[in-house]
């Protein structure tokens, strides 16, 4: 029988400001990530024994072997386009302490695969001092949008989104993650059903670009949308686009627009 080697591509331990409407969890959070090498032949969850994040003074944090949705956000969402599997967690406890941590996983193999990186929280607060200070005009800036919807006789095909930066309003530099999913409201948004996506870290990979979502104001959407049909989109602000290297993750509200 062949072997199927759980092999971890990259991390994330960071703070996350969660800013999406209407949620009744608070805006500082934290979350892990790790982002898992194909396994062809085999779904990598059936691979899997257990996964654990460490961190400073004893912090211990179990993943979920099941599909992340909405409502338990603790799981793995596969991306098909690549293909792989990846497992996230949130929690609304607050930001992280400062320090060092370490994502393990245990395989039912026996083998044991761990990643660490360093968290350091002076990046988080300076981009969440930038956004909440220039939330409105940055909130308002978003098109296509419910308050700048599409004009009537807009082509389905690339649709251009946009939106103002931290580096037009307070001269920060960050990155900028869009995902874009039929749904018309923030619930409805399914992370694990996404219709485009703009994944700068592969970006930066493939393309060995350093620069892949550096203050990037728009997208154009790479794929032909239906008509008369609802979609929403949200932008996440990041210090880095190497996943390892973040130290927060500003999720935006929701926008949404239906297409002519």
């Amino acid at each position: 029988m062949e072997k199927h080697q759980v092999m971890i591509f990259d991390i994330m331990a960071c703070n996350v400001y969660w800013d999406f409407e209407g949620s009744p969890l608070p805006k500082e959070q934290h979350k892990f990530l790790v982002a898992l090498y194909p396994t062809p032949g085999a779904a990598t969850p059936n691979l899997i024994e257990s996964l654990t994040a460490y961190g400073p003074g004893g912090y211990e944090v179990s993943f979920e072997n099941q599909m992340f949705t909405n409502e338990n956000k603790n799981g793995w969402i596969y991306d098909p386009n690549i293909p792989n599997y990846w497992y996230m967690v949130n929690l609304p406890t607050g930001f992280m302490e400062e320090g060092d941590y370490t994502i393990e996983i245990r395989c039912k193999d026996g083998s044991v695969v761990k990643k660490s990186r360093i968290q350091k929280n002076a990046p988080s607060e300076a981009l969440v001092d930038a956004y909440v200070k220039n939330w409105q005009v940055i909130y308002d800036s978003f098109s296509p949008s419910k308050k700048n919807p599409l004009p009537p006789d807009a082509s389905l095909e690339n649709i251009r989104c946009t939106w103002s930066t931290l580096k037009d309003m307070a001269g920060v530099d960050c990155y900028y993650v869009y995902r874009l999913a039929e749904a018309s409201t923030s619930m409805e948004f399914d992370t694990q059903n996404l219709t485009w996506f703009d994944n700068i870290y592969i970006q930066r990979l493939r393309d060995n670009d350093d620069t892949a979502g550096l203050n990037k104001n728009g997208v154009t959407i790479g794929t032909s949308l239906k008509p008369k049909t609802s979609y929403g989109y949200f932008v996440e602000i990041t210090d880095a686009n190497i996943a390892g290297e973040a130290n927060i993750c500003i999720f935006q509200p929701h926008q949404f627009f239906v297409t002519p």
